[in-house]
């Protein structure tokens, strides 16, 4: 399997039911006016996620469990962390389609509709030399000017330098799996009231 560690919400994705590809991404929404002899004007209004899919098969003697639990946090309709590599997204599941097999092999396929890209302005602040360079700029101008007073200006909070910002994103994966946890917990609590 290519993706070796997922987890949405409480629920940890393991051996088959980790994904070979995930899909992501999106684009930028736009008006385009076109005026006459083919000038344009564009009004960029922002990212546009797509929704994030994949497919694995759940397998081994709790398959239906497992695919239960899944389906039980889509109906719910509450938003989930969405943690894979160096990727972190809250995300509702938009859809959760299992075909029952046999007990212990039911293949599945899922789409998350993105809230929010949690680990975006981290993982590009940490990569994008030329956007470091300019916010520190822009800091220092501020401070030229006396309109900024804070050094941790300009970083994600809790940060107080480029480091600790791209520590904060390690932070945060740790934090939703920790959120994952508690939330596996009330979920096995749950399914045991329900199964």
């Amino acid at each position: 399997m290519a993706t070796t560690s997922l987890l949405l919400g409480p629920i940890e994705f393991q051996d088959f039911e980790l994904p070979a590809t995930i899909s992501w991404g999106g684009r930028q929404a736009m008006a385009i006016h076109r005026l006459p002899g083919g000038t344009r004007i564009i009004d960029l209004m922002g990212r546009d996620d797509a929704q994030i899919t994949w497919s694995g098969i759940f397998t081994g003697n709790d398959a239906t469990t497992r695919a239960h639990a899944i389906d039980l946090l889509r109906a719910q309709g509450l938003p989930w962390p969405l943690v894979w590599d160096d990727f972190f997204y809250s995300v509702i599941i938009a859809s959760f389609e299992a075909e029952y097999q046999r007990s212990n092999w039911v293949p599945y396929r899922i789409a998350c509709t993105v809230i929010r890209d949690e680990a975006s302005s981290l993982i590009l602040a940490a990569t994008d030399p030329a956007l470091a360079i300019s916010a520190d700029q822009s800091i220092a101008a501020g401070y030229a000017s006396g309109g900024t007073t804070m050094a941790t200006d300009g970083f994600p909070s809790g940060a107080t330098s480029l480091a600790s910002a791209v520590n904060l994103s390690g932070a945060a994966a740790q934090q939703a799996a920790a959120a994952g946890y508690n939330a596996r917990a009330a979920l096995n609590q749950t399914l045991g009231a329900t199964l």
